[in-house]
């Protein structure tokens, strides 16, 4: 069955989201909620610089709310905190919406995608200039999921690898954002099939990971539970 689907593009500084949802009302929640989220991690920054730029897991404050999730999600996966912010904020802005009781709420935020749905979602993966950037996707159907890519190739987030797209899924956004960075940091070097393999056996050995798609050097590899692949149209 075809639904009418409300969508809008906001753009707040590094934010730079997609909000989708049934209702009208839950994309101004979400707005609202990205802005709020925002301001308390930029206070919360101001006052602990280290927060902001440390690679390394971090103690997880208990205020505010974004940087205790994004503390948490970089510590089951072993990178900074900033690994996650995007993931959380899109996840916060999902439960926000669905809080308006609309049943569609998906939350993009630079490529990370916080969605829960009572319909399929299909996503084209992008991957800059790479040939198969935008040539296929994935159809997600099983909710609520989080998908996020760390590319070493096209990026403005920090990467130490060179994949053209490391994609992890989870339960949530803040993990898999998390997730795909430390995936993304190991995939490097001449032999492509070692490094996809050692992203692969990164991704799946963080807890709350269900599957790993990595894109190096043209070829693909994938494990565990990943939505079904799709063709994207031009």
């Amino acid at each position: 069955m075809t639904r009418h689907l409300f969508k809008e593009n906001f753009v707040l500084k590094e934010s730079q989201c997609t909000i989708i949802s049934d209702q009208q009302k839950a994309i101004q929640t979400a707005i609202e909620s990205i802005k709020r989220n925002r301001q308390e991690l930029e206070i919360y920054t101001k006052a602990n610089p280290k927060f902001l730029h440390t690679l390394k897991p971090i103690t997880p404050p208990e205020k505010p709310i974004v940087a205790n999730l994004m503390a948490q999600a970089a510590e089951k996966a072993g990178v900074g905190p900033m690994a996650a912010v995007a993931g959380v904020i899109a996840d916060l802005a999902v439960n926000d919406m669905i809080n308006t009781g609309c049943e569609v709420a998906i939350v993009e935020d630079g490529g990370e995608i916080s969605a829960t749905s009572n319909i399929p979602i299909d996503v084209a993966v992008a991957a800059g200039d790479e040939p198969l950037s935008k040539k296929f996707g994935f159809r997600l159907v099983n909710f609520p999921i989080g998908v996020a890519t760390s590319s070493g190739r096209f990026s403005h987030a920090l990467s130490f690898g060179d994949a053209e797209a490391a994609t992890v899924f989870c339960k949530n956004a803040a993990l898999a954002d998390a997730a795909a960075t430390s995936v993304g940091n190991v995939v490097k070097g001449e032999d492509v099939q070692v490094a996809i393999k050692a992203g692969i056996s990164k991704g799946l050995s963080i807890e709350g990971v269900l599957g790993v798609l990595i894109i190096y050097k043209r070829q693909v590899g994938t494990a565990g539970k990943i939505p079904q692949i799709i063709k994207v149209e031009s």
